[in-house]
């Protein structure tokens, strides 16, 4: 009898939720294609970062101990996005620092939760999903993904197996896009220059496709190239791993 299947939980994000369905449907696309069992669980709300970040820690509590308890007996959790991934793995350990059975539960789940790029490279061990498009493509390292949980090389081996893809990097690419959530909200002028700088830096690579792996990043960077009418395309690398074209 032959090894069994991976049995993935989406976590499918606000974001992807209410906004970027497409790339909850691709990834489980994706995963379900490379052998792994998903399910999804519609009881699902969000992971409270918003909350947690503005300072209302008892209302994150709340709503992140309810995805505690949805996910309590997943297998591994898979999420489209390094930022929710970073707030269950990296902060939930502090928001309930002094609730001794849900800090249990946190650190149970952070070493089942991954972000998608993430579970592909490290967990089954892929790189060549069998995508093809043919575009010059552009990276952006959203900031939770990068700086919280280290992940820069994964995406970048699955973008240069998609065939017809060719990877330019952008100068100083790790630089944040300026959208970090609440941040877009308090600093919008601030927020929008740095988004404005990320889009250059991708044109002057010669980039045709701006690729990342969170849609804050890409909703926010998508209103720049809309507002300024800039010629250049933006895609959840869940989107551009289930092309073939």
């Amino acid at each position: 009898m032959g090894p069994s299947r991976p049995r993935v939980s989406l976590f499918i994000t606000c974001l992807g939720d209410q906004f970027f369905p497409q790339v909850g449907e691709c990834a489980v696309e994706i995963l379900r294609r490379l052998g792994c069992e998903v399910t999804f669980d519609p009881a699902q709300t969000c992971c409270g970062q918003p909350a947690y970040n503005t300072g209302y820690r008892e209302e994150a509590r709340e709503v992140a101990a309810r995805l505690l308890d949805i996910f309590q007996d997943a297998e591994y959790v898979v999420a489209p996005s390094g930022s929710c991934t970073t707030m269950v793995r990296v902060f939930y350990r502090e928001l309930f620092a002094d609730d001794p059975e849900r800090q249990r539960q946190a650190e149970s789940l952070s070493r089942r939760i991954f972000e998608f790029s993430e579970f592909l490279v490290k967990v089954l061990n892929v790189e060549d999903v069998g995508a093809s498009f043919h575009a010059r493509v552009s990276y952006h390292d959203s900031c939770h993904l990068l700086r919280e949980l280290g992940i820069e090389s994964e995406p970048r081996k699955l973008i240069r197996a998609v065939r017809g893809v060719e990877l330019v990097e952008m100068k100083d690419y790790q630089l944040c896009c300026g959208f970090g959530g609440t941040f877009s909200v308090k600093f919008p002028e601030v927020s929008v220059a740095m988004g404005e700088d990320k889009i250059r830096a991708a044109a002057e690579a010669g980039a045709e496709v701006l690729v990342a792996n969170d849609s804050g990043c890409l909703m926010h960077l998508a209103g720049v190239i809309h507002r300024r009418a800039f010629p250049l395309k933006t895609l959840h690398i869940a989107e551009l791993l289930a092309k073939r074209e």
